[in-house]
């Protein structure tokens, strides 16, 4: 049996239509074909749909089924084929984010928030992990994009993941100190400045941004006294606030009242806390393609 989707729409303008001429009219082709199709769509189900006399044009029992089983099967098609068109602008499916604690006081919520309004029908979760578990993550396709900070990853190493990173926003480092520290009169610091100071940082095992940071205090001339380590940048700030040390931090964290802490921009080459956005080449993910044309515009500004 060959019945297309084309028989079927014919056979409902003519069912709809009650007339051979109407409906090709409606359908914008001459009658002859159209006839056709309708003698073909009934040869191919072995049954008469129309019961045609001098005077009437009616369906048979088996037209008026056939009419109710094509009408919901017809808006079923168009119903799908509209998903599938939605599905490939990124309109519809999930996005899972992975993403550092301290990329969530820049302007990821405000880009999180401008792309639910556009892509409503978009569900997304977070997924809070540092850059290691997100790059495992990524690879095992058990989360859509990551976001991490300084440094970036090799080209060398994302290639052969099948992986791609892109600068998304540039920030830079600050000093967290206590209110009644010293320096928290200064209006910024230089690096050097914190080389007496206890340092309290991210704990080194689990990023390599905090690492990092410390080659920074290196480079400047100095090599920090680390105190303490914690997993989470407000356990940090909490710890600064009760005064047992200072700690380098992305600028944005500034933008949350810490009780008792201080941010102090430095001066003279400040480290690079830039946050990058990765995801994998393999897939075509027109979600993950929606997300990117959300951030593209903001990138690297």
């Amino acid at each position: 049996m060959s019945i297309d989707l084309k028989q079927l729409k014919y056979f409902l303008a003519v069912a709809e239509e009650k007339s051979f001429s109407r409906a090709a009219e409606r359908l914008h082709i001459s009658q002859p074909p159209l006839s056709q199709q309708i003698m073909k769509l009934e040869s191919e189900l072995g049954v008469k749909l129309f019961a045609r006399t001098t005077r009437t044009f009616e369906l048979t029992v088996a037209g008026k089924a056939l009419m109710a089983e094509a009408s919901e099967l017809l808006a079923k098609m168009r119903m799908t084929i509209d998903t599938i068109r939605q599905i490939d602008r990124g309109e519809v499916g999930r996005l899972r984010v992975g993403i550092v604690g301290s990329a969530m006081w820049g302007p990821i919520p405000s880009l999180l928030e401008e792309f639910q309004t556009k892509y409503p029908r978009v569900t997304w979760t977070l997924h809070e992990s540092g850059p290691n578990v997100q790059y495992e993550a990524l690879r095992a396709k058990q989360i859509d994009v990551g976001f991490w900070r300084e440094p970036k990853l090799s080209v060398e190493e994302l290639k052969h993941d099948n992986l791609r990173q892109e600068l998304c926003f540039r920030e830079n480092v600050c000093v967290a100190v206590n209110e009644h520290n010293p320096l928290a009169s200064k209006a910024h610091v230089e690096l050097i400045d914190i080389a007496d100071q206890p340092m309290l940082t991210l704990a080194l095992d689990k990023s390599a941004f905090p690492r990092y940071l410390i080659q920074c205090c290196v480079d400047a001339g100095f090599q920090p006294t680390i105190f303490q380590e914690a997993s989470e940048p407000q356990t940090l700030l909490a710890m600064v606030g009760a005064g047992l040390g200072v700690a380098l931090m992305p600028e944005t964290t500034s933008r949350i009242g810490w009780p008792g802490v201080i941010f102090l921009p430095i001066k003279t080459d400040p480290p690079s806390a830039n946050l990058y956005i990765a995801y994998t080449t393999q897939d075509d993910a027109p979600v993950v393609r929606a997300f990117l044309n959300i951030l593209n515009p903001a990138a690297a500004e």
